[in-house]
């Protein structure tokens, strides 16, 4: 005789059957689709290295047209790294010279736009930081005086935050150098100006300037032959023609990898050359 117990639970069993292997089904697909999504998050990471190290190499070769040609293929990327070298290729096509004044324009608010993005995606990126407050000094050039020494807080903001995140970082620390060359160095009408808008406009000092120009060489000597003349026109500005010959000297010596580099040989030449015809 039938055992009428186990007949009448064979639906459930059959349904619980049918649970476990749906279930193991959907444990192994699941387990597929998270291994793929790591597989292609690592493929994704790898990615980005490669263009990466790509436009690395393209910067240190000076083809700053195929570095913005690279980089722009990946402009909606959200990684904060891709997005401040972007920045900084737009700025530097901007400032090639067979870049219309039109052209210009355009790549310097795309480079604004960049690496504000670049920031957003990472507040802890010193790189972010620094290209952020480059960017905002140039589109200041566009915006007229007064936008220019209202931005100066910020630039500054940017720049001491980008030394904070990374002391070892010698371009930064001469940015604060130039900032603050600037501003120590503002003509009367534009002090006046700034009085006029400001309760208390950014102001600096040479000595300040210098502290910081030295500061950025004490990092890294001879990182850059701008820091090498800016020590010695900040000397000169500081009636220490000693010391502003041994820098001027320096900066017409070292050796000239870029445009700007001749240009700096040129003018430290010539601020020497006026020792000379003083003497």
């Amino acid at each position: 005789m039938a055992d009428w117990r186990v007949m009448g639970n064979s639906g459930t069993f059959k349904r619980s059957l049918l649970f476990s292997a749906l279930s193991f089904l959907g444990f192994e697909t699941y387990r597929v689709i998270s291994q793929a999504v790591v597989v292609h998050a690592a493929a994704k990471v790898f990615k980005i290295e490669e263009i990466l190290e790509q436009a690395d190499y393209l910067y240190e070769s000076g083809e700053t047209e195929k570095l913005y040609q690279l980089l722009t293929q990946y402009k909606e990327s959200e990684d904060a790294e891709l997005l401040w070298r972007l920045a900084r290729a737009s700025r530097d096509v901007a400032q090639l010279s067979g870049t219309s004044e039109e052209e210009k324009k355009v790549l310097v608010y795309e480079a604004l736009e960049y690496a504000k993005k670049a920031l957003e995606k990472n507040e802890a990126s010193f790189a972010a930081h620094k290209w952020y407050a480059i960017c905002i000094s140039d589109a200041g050039d566009y915006e007229g005086i007064k936008a220019k020494i209202a931005n100066a807080y910020t630039i500054k903001e940017h720049f001491e935050k980008a030394i904070e995140l990374n002391p070892k970082d010698a371009t930064s620390i001469h940015l604060m150098g130039i900032w603050c060359y600037t501003f120590a160095e503002m003509p009367w009408y534009q002090r006046r100006i700034a009085k006029v808008l400001f309760a208390a406009p950014p102001s600096a000092t040479y000595e300040e300037a210098l502290g910081y120009f030295h500061r950025a060489e004490q990092v890294d000597p001879n990182f850059y032959s701008k820091n090498l003349l800016l020590l010695g026109k900040t000397y000169l500005k500081l009636h220490n023609r000693k010391l502003a010959a041994f820098w001027l000297t320096k900066a017409k010596e070292h050796p000239a990898h870029t445009e700007e580099d001749k240009q700096v040989q040129t003018e430290a030449a010539q601020l020497l050359t006026g020792f000379s015809d003083k003497n």
